[in-house]
């Protein structure tokens, strides 16, 4: 992947974690990113519209998984996809704490572990 397309991908996310909105400054220690939505392995390609900026918990968690079950309706779900989905239809923070309004901002936010130990400190501060 060029050094352009990650620029590119940085700037159209305004250097924030598409999944969970941390932004740059939040992690002086790790870089956020440029991951694949749809993972390599499942057929995805080094494309913009493939391209998601996620910080190192977000994306670490994310692994190569498309979905994930709902932990309220137990039903395999697919997780949220930056280039598809509104953040804003899926997700509401409550303080500290990401609310999945969705199951698949439900789903999202377990299988990212979206509201770790970590996480909730990172946003704490």
């Amino acid at each position: 992947m060029s050094p352009n397309t990650r620029a590119r991908v940085r700037e159209r996310a305004g250097h924030r974690c598409e999944y969970c909105l941390a932004h740059q400054e939040d992690s002086p220690l790790a870089a956020l990113h440029v991951e694949h939505i749809v993972p390599k392995i499942h057929g995805g390609t080094d494309d913009l519209e493939n391209l998601a900026l996620a910080c190192m918990d977000c994306n670490l968690h994310k692994g190569p998984n498309l979905t994930g079950m709902d932990p309220q309706t137990r039903r395999v779900t697919e997780l949220f996809h930056p280039r598809h989905h509104r953040w804003e239809d899926h997700f509401e923070r409550d303080g500290i704490y990401m609310i999945g309004k969705t199951a698949i901002g439900r789903t999202t936010i377990r299988v990212l572990n979206m509201n770790s130990e970590d996480q909730l400190a990172l946003r704490s501060s």
